[in-house]
């Protein structure tokens, strides 16, 4: 039994969505499957692609093959996770860099006032 992951087409005449599933490489497009693992909607904005990247993986290591377009759309989605994981990971340290200039501005306010005070006192 050779297993695909392929695309399994659902939705309306012209309106396409996609179910990202595995299966049996001789079935039908829309036939039985074995699992469902995403969905893919080429019509929404930035083509809306909803997959589970650790089911993904543990199907390619019992030795299921990807179809193009899937192998395609699993990078995609690898590359969107490392973006959003890059970005959740530097928003704490722009935040952090925020928050000194923000403490060092105060302090310079508050020396610049502090300032000419003293040389009216003096």
């Amino acid at each position: 039994m050779a297993l695909r992951i392929k695309l399994a087409r659902r939705g309306s005449i012209h309106n396409p969505v996609y179910r990202v599933v595995v299966g049996e490489a001789r079935t039908k497009r829309d036939g039985k499957y074995v699992e469902w693992i995403g969905t893919y909607s080429p019509k929404a904005p930035h083509g809306q692609l909803r997959l589970k990247l650790d089911r993904a993986d543990h199907w390619m290591g019992l030795g299921a093959k990807p179809t193009d377009t899937v192998r395609s759309l699993i990078n995609q989605a690898r590359r969107r996770e490392e973006k959003v994981g890059a970005v959740d990971e530097a928003s704490p340290t722009l935040e952090a860099e925020a928050t000194v200039e923000a403490e060092a501005t105060v302090e310079a306010e508050a020396t610049a006032e502090v300032s000419p005070e003293k040389e009216a006192e003096s």
